[in-house]
Order: C-alpha cells, then sequence, then structure tokens
C-alpha cells in the first residue's frame, strides 16, 4: 500500500517497514487515516495485534482509542 505523506508526515513514508513499524502503522492508521486506509489495515495486520496495539497505546487520541476498543470488543 502506498501511504499518503500527509498521514505520515513526520517520516518518509518509502523508510516505514511494516512489521518493525507496525504499531506506529497501527495507531498512525487508527487516528488518521480514510477509509480505505482502515479497510487495507484490517486485512493486513492481525486483529489481535491491532487489538493489543489500541488497548496498549499511549499515543492514540482519547476519542479513539474509546471508539477502537468499543468497535474490537464487539468484533
Amino acid at each position: 500500500m502506498k501511504f499518503r505523506e500527509s498521514l505520515f508526515w513526520d517520516t518518509n513514508p518509502e523508510n516505514i517497514d511494516l512489521d518493525k513499524h507496525a504499531q506506529y502503522v497501527i495507531e498512525r492508521v487508527l487516528d488518521h487515516g480514510n477509509d480505505k486506509e482502515v479497510r487495507w489495515l484490517r486485512n493486513f495486520y492481525n486483529f489481535a495485534l491491532i487489538k493489543k496495539v489500541v488497548m496498549k497505546s499511549r499515543s492514540l487520541r482519547p476519542e479513539t482509542k474509546n471508539l477502537w476498543t468499543l468497535l474490537l470488543k464487539n468484533s
């Protein structure tokens, strides 16, 4: 997936290792991603990993964390 530069404004998206930087990618997409990016995220990463990142994240915005906690709880 080619990411929008505005999604990863603080780094070069071409330098992102999707496995090594999984937490960073998941947090950024959940906080600032569009529908297409979130669908990609849910298809690319394991459900358990996404849930773990949401539960342990200290950088997700509170409203994002609350929303995804509810969505993942019912999935």
